[in-house]
Order: C-alpha cells, then structure tokens, then sequence
C-alpha cells in the first residue's frame, strides 16, 4: 500500500507508523502492560489490560472484547465489539510509572464492530458525530467543565462513608486539610496531559474543585472521564473517597459540572461567540446558540443530571441553578455569560451552562448540549432578555407572572420530557437512548419502592 493509504484499523500508514513508534519507546522505556479504556453508557470507565507485546496488534487490528456484560452495549447474540486504540490520547499512569517495575499505559479507546464500522452505543462515538455536526458547519466546539467532588472518609470496614474529611469553606486557607492532597491530584493530572487551571477548597466541608484548561469537545470529555478516576486513585492514596456524588450531604451545597462552552471559526480560528458591537460582547451566533440551550435545558437535563440524587442538587438556595434564563452577574440563571478580563474579550468570549453535575457521562452531556446548540444556530432561534435579578428572591408567583419556566423536579419528570424532544433523542440515536431509558426508568422505580430512613424517623413510631 502506498504511504498516505489506509489502513484496515481506519488509520494512515502513516498514522500506524508513529502509533508503532511511540509503543516501541514505551517497551524499551520499561512500560510492560496497556490499559485500554472505554466507558459505558453511565460514563463509568472500563479497562482491558493487555501486555505491551500485544500492543502493536491492537493498533493495526483492534482488540476484541466481549460487550454483552457491559451496560448499554448489547445483547448476547451480538456480544463481539472491537476496541480501536486512540492514540492521540496515550499517557504513562503517574501513579505505575517504569521505574516502579509495573510500569502501565493507557489509552482511549473506540468502540466498533467486527467489520470496523462504528458502535452505536459507544458514548465517545455518540459525541464525534456531533463534533463532525459542528464541523460540517465551519465550527469547532471548544468545552471547559468545572467538575466539584468531596473527598471523604472511609468507616473501620473500608467503605466510603459521608464524612467529609474537614470542616474548611469556600477558599479556606487554614483548616483545609486537603491542600497537600489537591497538590499530589494536580501533579498526577498534568503527568497525564491535563493542564490545570486552579485548585481550591470549595463552599461545602470537603468539597473542593480543580478546573482545567478547556479544549476541543472530545478532547475535553476524554480529559473529565480520566479527571475522575485519577482523583479517585489519589485520594485513595490518602487514605481518603473522592465522590462526585451530586447531592451527598442533605443541607449544604452539592457538586456540579458547570460547562463552559464556545464556538470557534475552522477556517479562521477565531471565537465566533465574540462580537464588540454587542453590549454583552455575544454575537448573532452565540445568542442562537444560548437560545437552543434554553430550549432544550429541559429535555436534555436527563442527560447533563442522570440521578435521581441530582434532583436535590438542583433546588432553590444552594447556588444550583432551576430557571430557564440567562444573565450575566446572576447565579441563579441557568445560563451565565462570564465576565472578562481585559484583553481577552476575543478568546474568552463563552456561555456557562449551570445545571449539569458531576455524576453525568461527559461524552453523552457534550453531546446533547452541543445539539441542542447547533440547533440554536441552524434556525436561528432568538434569545430572550436577560434576568439579572436573583430568582432565590422572588415569590412563585412572581416568577410565573414573567414566565419563567423552570428544570424538571424529578429524574422522572426529566425522562418524560426528554423523549417528547427530537433534538436530544436524534443526539443520542436510538441504542444509547432505548438502553439509557430502560436504566433510568429501573432506577427511578427502585426509589419509589425504596423504605428510606426518613421515612422510618418520621412515621415508625407516629401511626
């Protein structure tokens, strides 16, 4: 085959030289095993550990797993999938570096078929098609999430329990024991290519947030799954459970993924999002954009907050966002347009959505939001005014005389309105939607016939 064909794998024989050649450095480096990873429909990451000698055959011809066992994969009867290893996202495990003796790799993976086509129910692929969406329409879509966690302790019996490790608040200094932790998770993520931003304690006791710097969609998603197990390996370090458990603690504020999100030119490189005319410095384009996520916020909620436990995240007073509106200066908008510095209205120029949470599969959160964007764009759909008054503060009524609508209540009511709306389904696609909604719909049944503890110190010893 000539230099510049493909290959059997979907790559270059070029593409497959240098993939070759970076598992060649890696063996004589002393790496000695690969973790092929993937995730399932709930973003939960999987692994197939391979030796380093089978490396080069995974990358010209896939591995091949069983998919049957995976949750929202596929039946018995179609079990065989192959993963595609992403080389773009190779990376040294910090924490089994050469030199340890068990030195491991990792690397991203696409799901697809026996014939090489790809797997309809693979997340990752799911988010590429809406990339290629944007890209189809001169844009790439650039993300930034801002993923919050507790780090808590573990019981006598090692199970993680809601304690939180202490008792600090928002940008404490002293009585933050977590700053030597934060650290050790800050080096481990930029060992593994992600460039961090900034690391602080965050409202809650134990609660703390690390953001890093925002990139191209699939590149951002692939960097918030390994945020997640990274911190969860270092805080086990530390004797300690990091969980993105949205609501944890009853009473004080839960953890969200506030997501950031701009538009950047394919031919120019410019942030289209960005306009100097415009008193808000957001351009036709952006505002389109907002629009279609105001739009569809509550259809796509099921996706951006998949837990029944989001849902006593996203209430009133506790900094969570439930009205579908924009502003600037007001927290209680679903929408938020940052302000920024000077100088840097061009790049920085963005919209933060509010209401996704930590508990949600980047993949599949990118994706809807992206579509629910993109359909913004396409139809040039108008935004509304912006509210820059807190909403905390206003009566029922009030909020109803304006009109303001607000997110589903309920894991439940957010289901039902989901498959009444043809943008967020058609993201999806028909696989991952029919199986995300067969797990949703088990789980919320499951809480309904749940006897809680509540339940129990409110009515045992009363009727």
């Amino acid at each position: 085959m000539a230099s510049g064909g493909s290959s059997a794998n979907g790559r270059s024989e070029a593409e497959a030289k240098a993939a070759l050649e970076v598992v060649a450095k890696a063996e004589a480096a002393g790496i000695r095993t690969v973790q092929l990873q993937f995730v399932d429909l709930h973003g939960i990451t999987k692994s197939v550990q391979i030796p380093m000698h089978q490396m080069p055959g995974s990358i010209k011809h896939g591995t091949w797993f069983d998919g049957s066992s995976v949750e929202g994969f596929t039946r018995i009867a179609e079990s065989d999938q192959l993963l595609r290893p992403d080389m773009n996202t190779w990376r040294v495990l910090p924490w089994a570096p050469a030199e340890s003796g068990a030195g491991t790799a990792r690397v991203i993976c696409d799901v697809v078929l026996p014939d090489g086509g790809p797997f309809a129910g693979d997340p990752r692929g799911v988010l590429r098609r809406q990339v290629e969406r944007a890209e189809k329409l001169g844009y790439k879509v650039n993300m930034g999430p801002e993923l919050e966690f507790f780090l808590f302790e573990y019981d006598a019996n090692g199970r993680p329990t809601a304690t939180p490790h202490d008792k600090a608040g928002y940008f404490d200094f002293t009585g933050d024991q977590g700053i030597e932790i934060r650290q050790d998770m800050v080096d481990a993520l930029e060992a593994l290519g992600i460039k961090i931003e900034t690391a602080h304690h965050e409202v809650a006791p134990g609660q703390h947030e690390i953001d890093f710097e925002y990139s191209d969609a699939l590149s951002t998603a692939d960097n918030a799954t390994t945020f997640k197990y990274a911190l969860k390996e270092i805080a086990k370090q530390h004797g300690l459970y990091a969980s993105f458990m949205p609501k944890p603690i009853f009473g004080i504020n839960g953890s969200g993924m506030h997501t950031h999100q701009s538009l950047a030119s394919l031919s120019t490189g410019k942030n289209v999002f960005y306009d100097a005319n415009d008193k808000y410095s957001l351009s036709p384009i952006a505002k389109s954009y907002m629009a279609g996520v105001l739009k569809h916020a509550r259809a796509m909620i099921a996706i951006l907050a998949p837990t029944v436990n989001s849902y006593k995240r996203l209430v009133p007073g506790y900094e969570a966002p439930t009205y579908l509106v924009w502003g600037r200066r007001n927290r209680s908008a679903l929408i938020r347009v940052p302000m920024i510095s000077a100088g840097r209205s061009v790049e920085g120029t963005r919209m933060e959505l509010r209401c996704p949470d930590p508990s949600a599969n980047p993949y599949l959160a990118f994706a809807v939001m992206i579509a629910a964007g993109l359909d913004g764009v396409e139809n040039n759909l108008e935004l509304p005014d912006p509210v820059e008054e807190s909403l905390y503060e206003m009566d029922a009524a009030r909020v109803a005389q304006q009109g303001i609508r607000e997110l589903p209540g309920s894991l439940e009511e957010a289901i039902a309105e989901m498959t009444a709306d043809s943008v967020v389904t058609g993201a999806l696609g028909d696989h991952v939607l029919s199986n995300f909604l067969e797990a949703k719909r088990a789980e919320t049944e499951a809480y309904r016939i749940h006897v809680s503890q509540w339940e129990l110190e409110r009515y045992l010893d009363v009727y």
